[in-house]
């Protein structure tokens, strides 16, 4: 069984990646927060940590969900992947979960000070494993899956924010913590839509929004996404660094460009593949702006 967990997690799921993206998320989110609420003195300690391990376990139910809930059009589409083929059986991955969870469930509950903000992060993690108990109408409605199991990054970004207020006193009506539950929650979006963007000619039975809206007006909400998106970042790193303003701005108009261009022509390449450039940069700005302001700093030009 272990050996079958170590497939999964290697193909599926690969530990030094993953552990990677939930530390950066909760300690963007966490610095993001309280260095824009004036925070200068802050402690970093082992909740932290259980903080961002919390990120990683909980994104680990949700891959393991996911496969389990598309299984059946995993069989037909990616008949290649660890669950599908037969590498991996269901029980393997329920026992990983529980391994997984159990812990960060316990722990949480036990030490944390954002508990009721944890049970909501779960339930509807739950809930989304479930359909919401609406599988029949979810599953073969391409928006409203979206509409209902998006917001889920919102939610996780609220597990964070809440841990940091509560910890510091920062109010959750200021205007950096309304910015920083959309800062991630708009990149997450982004990259769901443009992922089921295709050119007409590589159309498969797969369902995309470029098959049901056309691959011009998906371009389109991407992009209009990608603007919306850019200014919760530029309200975030204002008062940190504005050169990263002009640094943010350039990669957006490089992204704008890109859009331009698929509109035009979308056998040139995969937009999903420059939304991954465009995000790529954008998190590694909002993180550099944050590291340089820890070592050195505010930095404003005007």
């Amino acid at each position: 069984m272990i050996k079958r967990q170590w497939i999964y997690l290697k193909e599926m799921y690969p530990l030094p990646s993953r552990l990677a993206v939930g530390f950066i998320l909760f300690f963007e989110l966490y610095f993001i927060v309280i260095l824009n609420s004036g925070i200068e003195r802050y402690r970093v300690g082992w909740h932290e940590i259980l903080g961002a391990l919390t990120v990683f376990a909980f994104l680990l139910l949700l891959r393991i969900a996911d496969d389990f809930k598309d299984y059946e059009t995993d069989q037909r589409l990616f008949p290649e992947r660890a669950l599908p083929s037969g590498r991996v059986k269901k029980k393997d991955l329920a026992v990983l979960l529980v391994v997984a969870e159990a812990p960060a469930i316990a722990l949480n509950l036990l030490f944390m000070n954002n508990r009721p903000f944890f049970l909501f992060l779960y339930i509807y993690g739950f809930l989304m494993c479930m359909w919401f108990f609406q599988k029949s109408k979810i599953q073969t409605n391409l928006v409203l899956a979206c509409v209902t199991h998006n917001p889920v990054q919102m939610i996780i970004n609220i597990y964070v924010i809440s841990f940091a207020c509560i910890k510091y006193g920062i109010s959750a009506q200021s205007l950096f913590v309304i910015m920083a539950a959309f800062t991630m929650y708009f990149p997450g979006l982004i990259w769901e839509v443009s992922r089921k963007i295709r050119a007409p000619r590589d159309e498969t039975e797969y369902v995309t929004y470029s098959k049901i809206y056309g691959y011009r007006k998906a371009t389109q909400f991407v992009l209009v996404l990608t603007c919306l998106d850019i200014v919760t970042n530029y309200i975030l790193v204002w008062r940190l660094n504005t050169v990263s303003v002009f640094l943010l701005t350039a990669n957006l108009v490089w992204m704008l460009a890109d859009f331009v261009r698929y509109m035009k022509d979308p056998t040139r390449f995969a937009i999903v593949d420059k939304v991954i450039r465009y995000t790529f940069i954008q998190e590694g700005l909002m993180i550099g702006t944050i590291v340089w302001y820890l070592l050195f700093g505010r930095v404003y030009l005007f």
